[in-house]
């Protein structure tokens, strides 16, 4: 009996240090929340897609040179609950972001808000997820 216990045990111990891998979620881990910049452009792709819902746009540097810029957000399923669609946003919207910028200092973000046509669009209090 005894031994049954701590081998049934052992085993526990064993299945979830295996299982940790399935539980983990990078979140919002490539980008410096501690910091906040906002660019304004034009979006050219928006996918509202899993895992994260993703918004490409050009945006004018100060010197008037184009710039590829990336936006990461939550799941489509929490802003779905926020009232979002796929046609929330789309090419040719003129919109700006504000979050946290990539560490890697790429032309990449994790959205913490977005304004389009002057009112702030409703992120579902997701934000940061």
């Amino acid at each position: 009996m005894r031994t049954k216990l701590i081998f049934s045990l052992i085993s526990l111990g064993i299945l979830l240090v295996l299982s940790g891998p399935a539980f983990a979620h990078h979140g919002s881990a490539a980008y410096d929340m501690s910091k906040t910049i906002s660019v304004t452009g034009t979006i050219t792709d928006f996918q509202f897609v899993n895992p994260h819902v993703l918004i490409a746009m050009d945006v004018k540097d100060s010197s008037g040179k184009l710039e590829k810029w990336q936006g990461e957000l939550t799941s489509p399923n929490h802003l779905a609950r926020a009232g979002w669609t796929k046609s929330t946003l789309k090419p040719g919207d003129e919109v700006t972001l504000t979050g946290g910028p990539a560490k890697s200092g790429s032309p990449t973000m994790w959205i913490r808000k977005i304004t389009k046509d002057g009112q702030e669009v409703s992120l579902g209090g997701g934000g940061d997820n």
